[in-house]
C-alpha cells in the first residue's frame, strides 16, 4: 500500500468512526485545536518565515496569500472557535411526514464522508478546512501547495494532536506530507475512499483536477464579479461601495472586476467614482462611452470583460438600463457574486430575480459574499456550481442526507 492509499484508507476509517461522535465532542475538538494553535504559534511563524523565504522569487500577490502574520494567525484561531460555536448541522431533520399507511418518514442530514481539499498558498485554508470538515462530521485529507508545506505541517500536527486529546480519531485530519505533484494525481484516483474533492486555487489547478478524477468535485473557476450602478444610485454610496468591492482585497475571488454604470448617471457621479478609484491606486479600463465622459482612462478591450484581474485594475462599461446590465452579467459573469446599487426596491427586486449568481447583493460590497459575513463561520470556499452546494461552503453544505422510515409492520401492497 502506498503512502497516499494508506492516508485515504485511514481517512475512510476515521469518517466511519466520526459518525458515532456526538456534536459536543466535535465542538470540543475544534476549541482544543484553537488552544493547540496558540501553543505552537512561534513554530507556525518560524515555519512560515522559511516558506516565505523560499518563495521570495514569486509574485507579491502570491506571497501575500502565503504569509501568516499576527492578523492571519488570530484569524485562523478565531475561525476554529466560531466553527465550534455554530449549530451542529449533523442530524438535522430536513423534512418528515407520516404516510396514510402509518409509516413515518424523515430526511436527516448526515456527513458526506471523506473530503479531499487541494489548494494553493493560503495556510489559513488548512485550519478552515479542518474546522468545516469536523463540524460537519467529515474526515478531511489536506493537500496544500508545496510553497506552504512547512507551515501546513506544523498546523496539521497541532490539529491532529488536539483531535486525539478530544477523543476523536486523529486521522480525521491528515495532510499529504510531500510536495511531489504525483501525490495529487494518485490522490485523485482514490475514488474507493474519497467522496468529494474540493479544489481551491487558480483556474488551471481546478481544471486539471476536474479532468483528472472520477470523484465528484465542488468547484468554482472564476470570480468575475460586477456591480451595477443604477441611474438613481446615491453618489457617495456608489463611490464607497465600488472602492470597497475593488480595493479591500484585490486578490480574492469576490473582489469587484467590472463596474457597470447606467448611462443616465450624471457626470459628477462618474467622476466621483473614478476619482475615488484613482486615489486608491486602481487602473481604470473604460469603454468608449465611459472614457468620453471621464478623461484619462485606459481603453477597455473585449478581453477585459472576461478577465478576473485579482489586481488593482477595474473595467467600467456604460449600459442603458437594468436590462443591458443583466445581459452583460449573463454573458461575461462567472456566477459568483454580482450586485446593484440603487434606491429603488422595485429595481433591486428585478435585479435579484434576473441575475443568476451564487450571491446577489443590493447596496452592499461584493466583499461581503464570504461565509463569515453570512453568519456561516469558517468556509472551505465559494461554489459557483449548482450541485449540490452554491455560494459559501460551510458545515451545512458539507452534509448530504439519508432517509429514515419507521413502521409498525407495514407491507408493500
Amino acid at each position: 500500500m502506498t503512502l497516499i492509499e494508506e492516508i485515504a484508507s485511514k481517512a475512510k476509517a476515521a469518517a466511519a468512526a466520526l459518525r458515532a461522535v456526538p456534536p459536543e465532542k466535535r465542538a470540543d475538538a475544534l476549541n482544543r485545536m484553537a488552544g493547540k494553535l496558540a501553543e505552537v504559534r512561534e513554530a507556525v511563524l518560524a515555519a512560515n518565515a522559511a516558506d516565505m523565504q523560499e518563495a521570495s522569487h514569486l509574485s507579491a500577490a502570491f506571497r501575500k496569500r502565503l504569509c501568516v502574520d499576527d492578523k492571519v494567525f488570530q484569524y485562523m484561531s478565531k475561525r476554529l472557535k466560531e466553527a465550534a460555536a455554530l449549530p451542529d448541522p449533523v442530524g438535522r431533520i430536513l423534512e418528515e411526514r407520516t404516510m396514510p399507511s402509518g409509516l413515518h418518514v424523515k430526511r436527516v442530514a448526515v456527513p458526506i464522508g471523506v473530503l479531499a481539499m487541494i489548494y494553493e498558498a493560503r495556510p489559513n485554508v488548512t485550519t478552515d478546512a479542518a474546522a468545516v470538515a469536523l463540524k460537519s462530521g467529515n474526515a478531511v485529507i489536506l493537500k496544500g501547495g508545496s510553497e506552504s508545506l512547512r507551515t501546513n505541517l506544523v498546523l496539521a500536527d497541532a490539529m491532529r494532536s488536539a483531535a486525539k486529546e478530544a477523543g476523536l480519531p486523529e486521522d480525521a485530519v491528515q495532510l499529504i506530507p510531500t510536495a511531489d505533484r504525483a501525490a495529487v494525481a494518485e490522490l485523485l484516483r482514490m475514488d474507493q475512499y474519497i467522496d468529494l474533492v474540493i479544489p481551491r486555487g487558480g483556474k488551471s489547478l481546478i481544471r486539471a483536477i476536474a479532468e483528472g478524477t472520477r470523484i465528484p468535485i465542488l468547484k468554482h473557476y472564476d470570480g468575475i464579479c460586477h456591480q451595477y450602478v443604477a441611474a438613481d444610485a446615491d453618489p457617495e454610496m456608489a463611490a464607497a461601495l465600488t472602492v470597497n468591492s475593488k480595493c479591500q482585497n484585490v486578490a480574492v475571488c469576490n473582489a469587484l472586476e467590472t463596474l457597470l454604470v447606467d448611462s443616465a448617471l450624471p457626470d459628477s457621479t462618474l467622476l466621483k467614482i473614478a476619482d475615488a478609484l484613482r486615489e486608491n491606486g486602481v487602473e481604470i479600463r473604460g469603454c468608449e462611452r465611459f472614457n468620453a465622459r471621464v478623461p484619462g482612462c485606459k481603453a477597455a478591450t473585449a478581453e477585459d470583460w472576461d478577465t478576473e484581474y485579482l489586481d488593482a485594475i477595474l473595467s467600467i462599461r456604460v449600459v442603458d438600463g437594468l436590462e443591458e446590465a443583466v445581459k452583460h452579467i449573463a454573458e461575461h459573469g462567472s456566477g459568483h457574486t454580482d450586485g446593484i446599487i440603487t434606491q429603488s426596491k422595485e429595481l433591486a427586486a428585478q435585479f435579484t430575480a434576473l441575475v443568476d449568481s451564487a450571491s446577489v447583493l443590493v447596496n452592499a460590497s461584493t466583499r461581503l459574499s464570504g461565509g463569515g459575513d453570512y453568519g456561516m463561520g469558517a468556509v472551505v470556499g465559494i461554489s459557483t456550481g449548482r450541485l449540490h452546494a452554491r455560494g459559501p461552503v460551510g458545515p451545512a453544505e458539507l452534509c448530504t442526507y439519508k432517509w429514515i422510515a419507521e413502521g409498525t409492520g407495514q407491507l408493500r401492497k
